[in-house]
């Protein structure tokens, strides 16, 4: 099995060294493509107004200078052009991507790249407890259980056009209570907050901030099930069509 590795956080992001050591368990054939920089919200932009250039590391070892989807891209249609991967793993991610995280998120959307061009592919993301935590995130829990989560993905009968979003809890490894195969969730928008600071110029920045996450009652979501200390696996799908509102709207029309 051939599996290519990607992420968001950049080439030299300590999550991906920790998804290398999981993929090496699995196969000894792995390759790694992934953005030279950290491209974290990037989501699925792919650059067209400036040329890209791929820089070789070492053998099956790649940095692109665009976006994930450029690096996915990339790998598919010239670096692994003649050996194309088996298996797509983006991550590991440093931070959850729960939620409507996935619309924005950069290592959820490699993972789409992936299945669109009818790869099996998988996103794999750690949460962290407190902000601020820079490069000391723990992987602590995606380290120990990336494997054994990832096993019964391989042969599993996956729909085309789909993906499978991965989250580990914010513990440590022995403190992981199993894994939950969960929906999506979905925030309140309002919990969004917008902290503003003045330069030495006497100009305002902004940075965008997040406030708790408000529960729902059945616990039966990638947020609830990250937060009571599972790890999170969630199908995913590229058809964005509402099908319910399908004969809604046809009946609008006539």
């Amino acid at each position: 099995m051939r599996i290519l590795l990607t992420n968001d956080d950049g080439y030299h992001a300590p999550g991906l060294k920790i998804l290398e050591q999981i993929a090496a368990a699995l196969s000894d054939d792995v390759w790694v493509v992934a953005p030279a920089d950290e491209q974290s919200g990037a989501g699925h932009s792919l650059t067209l107004t400036r040329p890209i250039r791929i820089r070789r590391h070492a053998d099956k070892r790649f940095a692109v200078a665009g976006t994930p989807t450029d690096a996915v891209m990339m790998a598919l249609a010239r670096i692994m052009k003649d050996t194309p991967p088996d298996l797509i793993l983006s991550g590991v991610n440093r931070g959850a991507n729960l939620a409507e995280d996935v619309t924005y998120s950069g290592t959820v959307s490699a993972a789409m790249e992936g299945a669109l061009a009818g790869v099996r592919s998988i996103a794999l993301s750690q949460a962290y407890a407190r902000e601020g935590m820079g490069d000391v995130v723990p992987f602590a829990a995606a380290a120990a259980w990336g494997e054994r989560v990832l096993r019964p993905l391989l042969d599993a009968p996956l729909e085309p056009r789909t993906l499978v979003n991965i989250n580990f809890p914010a513990t440590s490894a022995e403190g992981v209570r199993g894994v939950r195969v969960v929906d999506q969730g979905l925030r309140d928008y309002g919990r969004l907050q917008i902290v503003t600071n003045r330069d030495p110029r006497g100009y305002d920045y902004h940075w965008f901030a997040l406030g708790p996450a408000i529960d729902t009652p059945a616990h039966s979501t990638d947020l609830e099930a990250v937060a009571d200390g599972y790890v999170a696996v969630t199908p995913l799908h590229l058809d964005l069509t509402h099908h319910k509102s399908l004969d809604m709207l046809r009946a609008a029309y006539r």
